[in-house]
C-alpha cells in the first residue's frame, strides 16, 4: 500500500507553473490535495510510457494488438497457421487439438523466441481446419497442465459423462467474413440504456440465444424507445449463475449463446434499428480457473495477478490483475479495442471500478472526505489502467461510450484526460436507487421530499451521470424489485385488470412516479433493466445448487406485460410514454433540472427542464386543486399525466388541457393554476419558448 511519502516522493517536473487543469478550476475543496494529485499524473504517464517500451509502437491503440499478436492467426502471405503465446515460465509446449489426435507431435511443438517470453509454432494451412477443438498444453519447472490460449477468440463447451464441462478453443475461420450492412449508423446521442441479458431474454425456462435477442427483444427494446441497449454477460464464464461476472477468457464471446457471427449479426441489428450497442467489460477481477481461465497459467498465478493477498478479492473469489505489470495492461487494452473492432461494439460498461481503485476494494469503506480520493488507500495502477483504456477506447474512432460503475465519488472519473480526469464518459448515480429502496422501508406519508430532490439532483456538474430507479442488482435473489416491494404477494393475485387492491394502486402509481422523477432529473442518461419497465415480478435467480438448477427465475415474463388483461402493460406503456417524451426533447440533458418547489408538508416536487415542466405530488391522500406554480410567459400545454386511464389511473385530470399564466399573485408573480391529485405527476410543455419562473430557485 502507498504511504503519503511515497505518494510525494515521484520527482515532478520543474517547469513554469501551469494552469490548473478543469477538475481543480470547478472544485477549490480539492486544492489542498493538489500535490498528490499531480504526482499521480505523473506517475500515470509514467505507466503509460512502460505499456508503449519494446512494443516498437508510437501510441496506445496501436499497442493494444495482443489479439493480433498472439493466439492462432492465419498467414496471409504464404496461407500456414502461426501460434503464439506469452509464456514467460514455461520449458515445453505443444499446440494439440483434432488436428493431430490431441498428441505432442513435432509439427506443433512451440519454440522458444530468443530475447522474449513468448513461444510459437508454425504449422502448414492444411494441418488445421475451421471448427476443430483445441488446445494449448504446457510444462514448467515442476509441473505441467492444459490451457486455453489467452486470446481464444470462440470457445465450445462440451457436457461430460460425469456432468462436467470440457471447454476447448475451436478455430474460428468461417468460408465468409461476416458481411456488416448497418456500419453506418448514427447513434442517439441521448443515453437511454436498456440493460439485458441475452440468456435470460425469453419466456421459456432455459438459456437464451444471441439469435432468438435479435429476432424478438431487440424490436422490442426499439419499439419502446430506447436508443442504447447494453448487454451483461458477453465474454466467455464457466458459471453461469455468475451473471457473467467471473470471466474466464476474455475474448469470446458467451458460447451458450451462440456464435461468434450469431453476436455480430445481434450488433448489426441493433444498428440497423438504431440502437447503439455497449457491453459489460470485466476487468475488475478474474476467474480463479486454470483449465479455462487464466489462473495459474503458465505454473505461476502471477503471470497475470498479483502475488499474495493483494491478488486474491476477498469478496468474489476471484483473483486480481496486477494492471502494474506492462503486458497485462497491453492484454486489458486490447481487450477493448477487440470487442469495438472485430464485434463492433459501441462502448463498455467498466464493471467494479471502485474494487479496482482502491487496495481494500471499497469494501464496508464509507467514503466521507476528499482525502479517500488522494490518499494512501488508492491503487495508482489501476488509475493508470483506467486512464489509458479510456485513451484507448476513445482514439478507436467509432464513438465509443464509456460508463463507470463507481460507488466511492472518485472527483474526475467522468471527466476527459485533458480537465484532469480519468476520461469516463458517464458515470453511473448509484445514490439514487440507494435512496428509493430506502425509502420503501417507510410509508410514503414520511417520505422526506427535501431528502429525495436531494439525492436526485446531487451530482458533480462537471461529470456527466446516468441514472435509475433499479438495475440488475436489485432484481437478484436476496432482493425485490421495485414493484414487487410495493406489492408483494399481491403481485400473484391482484394484477386483474378489474381488481380493486389499494396496495397495488400504491405501488403502480409510486412505480410510474420514481420512473419519471428519476428521468427527468437525470443528469446525462435513463438506465432500465430488462423488464422492470413493466414491474417484473418477483427476483432473478439463475440455476444453481441452492435452488436445484432451477432456470424459473431466469427468463422474463413478457407474456405478463403483452396481456392486456393484467396491469402490467399500463406500466409498458407509460414508460413509453415518458421516453418517447424525452426523445422529443433532443437537448433534454444539456442544462440541469431548475428547482422551483419542493414543499415537505405537502408532498410536492415541481421543477422545470428543457421547456417541460414536471410538477409531482407524493402524498398518498391529498390532493391539490387551483395548484399555483409561478412560471413566465405564455401557454402550456398537458403532455403526460400518470392518473391517466391508458396508464392505469384515476383519469382525474382532463386530458388535452392547456394552461395560461395570465394570474398575479400579491407578490407580483405570474403563475399558473392547475389541479394536481395524490399520487400524480404531470408534466406540461411551454408552446410559446418562454420558459422560467418569477419564484425563487434553490
Amino acid at each position: 500500500m502507498q504511504t503519503d511519502e511515497t505518494l510525494l516522493s515521484i520527482t515532478m517536473p520543474e517547469d513554469e507553473p501551469q494552469e490548473l487543469p478543469r477538475l481543480f478550476r470547478d472544485d477549490a475543496w480539492l486544492m489542498p490535495h493538489l500535490k498528490a494529485y499531480q504526482a499521480r499524473q505523473v506517475f500515470v504517464e509514467a505507466r503509460c510510457q512502460e505499456v508503449l517500451a519494446g512494443t516498437g509502437k508510437s501510441s496506445l491503440t496501436e499497442a493494444a494488438d495482443w489479439h493480433k499478436v498472439y493466439g492462432l492467426h492465419r498467414n496471409r502471405n504464404n496461407g500456414t497457421w502461426i501460434f503464439r503465446e506469452w509464456l514467460p515460465n514455461a520449458t515445453a509446449a505443444w499446440l494439440m487439438g483434432e488436428f493431430n489426435n490431441w498428441s505432442t507431435s513435432p509439427w506443433f511443438e512451440l519454440h522458444h523466441i530468443p530475447g522474449t517470453e513468448d513461444w510459437e509454432v508454425e504449422v502448414p494451412g492444411n494441418m488445421i481446419q475451421d471448427q476443430q477443438s483445441f488446445q494449448l498444453y504446457v510444462e514448467w519447472e515442476g509441473g505441467n497442465g492444459w490451457r486455453l490460449p489467452t486470446t481464444t477468440h470462440y470457445i465450445r463447451r462440451e457436457r461430460q459423462e460425469d456432468g462436467h464441462y470440457v471447454f476447448n478453443a475451436v478455430v474460428w475461420e468461417p468460408a465468409e467474413e461476416f458481411a456488416w450492412k448497418n456500419d453506418d449508423f448514427k447513434p442517439s446521442p441521448q443515453a437511454l440504456i436498456y440493460e439485458s441479458h441475452v440468456g435470460i431474454a425469453q419466456e421459456e425456462p432455459r438459456v437464451g440465444t444471441y439469435r432468438e435477442f435479435t429476432e424478438k427483444t431487440l424490436p422490442r427494446i426499439a419499439k419502446d424507445g430506447y436508443t442504447c441497449v447494453q448487454l451483461m454477460a458477453v465474454a466467455e464464464h464457466p458459471y453461469y449463475a455468475s451473471f457473467g461476472y467471473h470471466v474466464s477468457n476474455f475474448f469470446s464471446p458467451a458460447d451458450n449463446f451462440g456464435t461468434p457471427d450469431e453476436l455480430k449479426n445481434l450488433v448489426d441489428t441493433a444498428h440497423g434499428l438504431g440502437l447503439r450497442v455497449i457491453m459489460d467489460i470485466v476487468h475488475s477481477h478474474s476467474v480463479k480457473n486454470e483449465l479455462e481461465g487464466l489462473g495459474n497459467f503458465c505454473g505461476s498465478r502471477e503471470q497475470f495477478f498479483h502475488e499474495g493477498p493483494r491478488g486474491e478479492h476477498p469478496g468474489w473469489n476471484s483473483y486480481c490483475f496486477n494492471y502494474g505489470k506492462p503486458q497485462v495492461a497491453r492484454y486489458l487494452l486490447s481487450n477493448c479495442r477487440f470487442w469495438v473492432e472485430e464485434y463492433h461494439i459501441d462502448g463498455f460498461r467498466f464493471d467494479g471500478v471502485t474494487s479496482m481503485l482502491y487496495f481494500d476494494h471499497g469494501l464496508n469503506h464509507v467514503f466521507n472526505g476528499y482525502q479517500e480520493y488522494f490518499g494512501p488507500n488508492v491503487d495508482w495502477d489501476s488509475v493508470a489502467y483506467l486512464t489509458m483504456a479510456n485513451q484507448v477506447c476513445h482514439d478507436l474512432g467509432r464513438q465509443v461510450w464509456t460508463i463507470a460503475e463507481d460507488v466511492s465519488g472518485m472527483p474526475g472519473l467522468g471527466m476527459s484526460q485533458e480537465d484532469g480526469g480519468m476520461g469516463f464518459d458517464f458515470r453511473l448515480a448509484m445514490g439514487v436507487t440507494d435512496y428509493w429502496f430506502k425509502l420503501l422501508d417507510r410509508p410514503d406519508e414520511y417520505w422526506d421530499m427535501g431528502g429525495l430532490w436531494y439525492e436526485l439532483t446531487n451530482r458533480r456538474q462537471d461529470e456527466k451521470t446516468i441514472s435509475y430507479v433499479e438495475c440488475h442488482d436489485q432484481a437478484l435473489v436476496g432482493g425485490q424489485t421495485f414493484l414487487f416491494r410495493c406489492l408483494g404477494n399481491d403481485m400473484y393475485d391482484a394484477m386483474d385488470v378489474r381488481s380493486e387492491n389499494f396496495r397495488v394502486d400504491r405501488g403502480i402509481a409510486l412505480h410510474k412516479l420514481a420512473r419519471l422523477a428519476t428521468l427527468a432529473t437525470a443528469g446525462n442518461g435513463y438506465l432500465n433493466f430488462m423488464g422492470n419497465e413493466f414491474g417484473h415480478p418477483e427476483w432473478l435467480d439463475f440455476p444453481r445448487e441452492g435452488n436445484g438448477w432451477s432456470y424459473d427465475h431466469a427468463r422474463r415474463r413478457w407474456d405478463l406485460c403483452d396481456n392486456q388483461e393484467l396491469r402490467f402493460h399500463f406500466l409498458n406503456d407509460f414508460d413509453n410514454a415518458m421516453i418517447a417524451l424525452i426523445r422529443r426533447h433532443p437537448h433534454f440533458f444539456d442544462k440541469p433540472a431548475e428547482g422551483i418547489l419542493v414543499d415537505n408538508d405537502k408532498h410536492l416536487i415541481v421543477f422545470r427542464r428543457d421547456g417541460l415542466l414536471f410538477a409531482f405530488n407524493f402524498h398518498p391522500t391529498e390532493s391539490y386543486s387551483d395548484f399555483q406554480i409561478p412560471t413566465t410567459g405564455g401557454e402550456y400545454a398537458l403532455v403526460l399525466d400518470s392518473d391517466a386511464t391508458q396508464y392505469d389511473g384515476f383519469a382525474r385530470i382532463k386530458p388535452g388541457q392547456h394552461f395560461y399564466n395570465l394570474a398575479k399573485t400579491a407578490k407580483d408573480e405570474r403563475y399558473i393554476s392547475v389541479y394536481l391529485p395524490c399520487r400524480t405527476a404531470i408534466v406540461l410543455e411551454c408552446l410559446d419558448g418562454i420558459q422560467g419562473s418569477s419564484g425563487p430557485e434553490f
